[in-house]
């Protein structure tokens, strides 16, 4: 049997950065919402949304919290411990500004964009 979970290695546009854990992704696929009327269903709606890699990472002397924050149309890749390896392209660092715990020197992080795919 193969590892399904554990390990995981973050990268954005290329540059490794210490992952703590909490890494989770969403493919970009879309939203849907029934349509209903007084005499029953109709159908439904469906508008894009936007695929997301997150995590919870480790600061240190040689990460920039403020690049990190800062960045857009990167690539961000998330390797698993089952093979897969989830890449998102265009991606934007999305949510409130990035707060580091000091106490343990983490921080959490989230990139939305319109690709995200997992291979």
């Amino acid at each position: 049997m193969s590892a399904l979970a554990g390990t995981a290695f973050v990268t954005i546009d290329g540059k490794s950065y210490s992952i703590v854990g909490e890494g989770t992704y969403r493919v970009s696929s879309e939203t849907r919402e029934s349509l209903l009327g007084q005499d029953g269903y109709h159908g439904y709606k469906a508008m894009p949304a936007a695929g997301k890699i997150s995590w919870k990472g480790r600061d240190s002397s040689g990460v920039s919290v403020a690049a990190i924050a800062a960045a857009s149309n990167a690539t961000v890749t998330l390797e698993l411990a089952n093979g897969k390896t989830i890449i998102g392209r265009n991606m934007v660092r999305v949510g409130d500004p990035i707060e580091v715990n000091t106490e343990d020197a983490t921080f959490t992080v989230d990139f939305e964009g319109p690709e995200v795919t997992e291979n």
